[in-house]
């Protein structure tokens, strides 16, 4: 496979909730992309319920106008593929929620992502100039989702080989095709701060939103903590 080198969307990503979840293998292994396995934390398979901000998007370069500043909740997990170089660990989406039409629109199209669109909010309490209460909010067939976390503490670099390490340096995205061949992705960014989360809690329809096999699982998170974000440069799919 010739990679792309040719950047697809750009955005600045902030205040990446993320709440991790242990989930059986088995409830995963159908969403597994050909070409991939699922990856593990010291025998460990973690699925994360990850609520943000995109910010100052760029498609192709160019900005369209209305969809420069959205919120995303998505539910993914965490695989890895065998590459004559090592390995390329990386994220599959279960789903991708956003609040415009036009973006899941495009996601479904570039990458075969199964990406939703719902109405959607946020709000983030600051102190100072450090984030304190951040909550997403999505609709779905009149039931309200929430994602809330109350931050505790300074951010800093996750420790060499923690699980919010292990988390958070995925730089690959695998999806399955719309002709069932996966499409492979780069997404760059620096290495990321994570905020410590002292209350977490995903309040939602999960059978609704993800599957009745997920139920048992999206209950009580991990771990949960905020990334603080950067600039990321999602590139163009390439399939293998």
């Amino acid at each position: 496979m010739q990679e792309s080198s040719t950047p697809f969307l750009t955005a600045r990503w902030t205040n990446l909730a993320m709440l991790n979840y242990e989930v059986d293998p088995a409830v995963l292994a159908p969403y597994v992309p050909a070409g991939t396995e699922l990856d593990s934390w010291q025998g460990h398979t973690f699925a994360s319920i990850v609520g943000f901000l995109f910010l100052d998007t760029l498609l192709l370069g160019l900005p369209v106008p209305g969809h420069r500043n959205f919120e995303e909740l998505n539910l993914r997990f965490y695989v890895r593929r065998q590459d004559p170089e090592g390995w390329r660990r990386g994220v599959v989406f279960v789903k991708e929620i956003v609040p415009r039409p036009a973006i899941a629109l495009v996601a479904r199209l570039a990458y075969g992502e199964n990406y939703v669109a719902h109405p959607m909010s946020h709000l983030i309490e600051n102190e100072g100039d450090q984030p304190r209460t951040i909550t997403y909010t999505c609709w779905s067939d009149e039931r309200r989702h929430e994602l809330r976390v109350v931050v505790d503490g300074p951010p800093a670099l996750p420790p060499a080989g923690s699980a919010a390490e292990f988390i958070t340096e995925h730089y690959w995205g695998y999806a399955r095709g719309r002709d069932g061949r996966t499409v492979e992705y780069q997404v760059t960014h620096p290495q990321w701060s994570v905020y410590p989360v002292r209350k977490a809690h995903f309040d939602a329809d999960i059978a609704a939103l993800y599957g009745p096999q997920f139920v048992p699982f999206l209950q009580e998170p991990a771990s949960a903590f905020v990334a603080a974000g950067s600039v990321v440069t999602v590139m163009k799919g390439q399939k293998i």
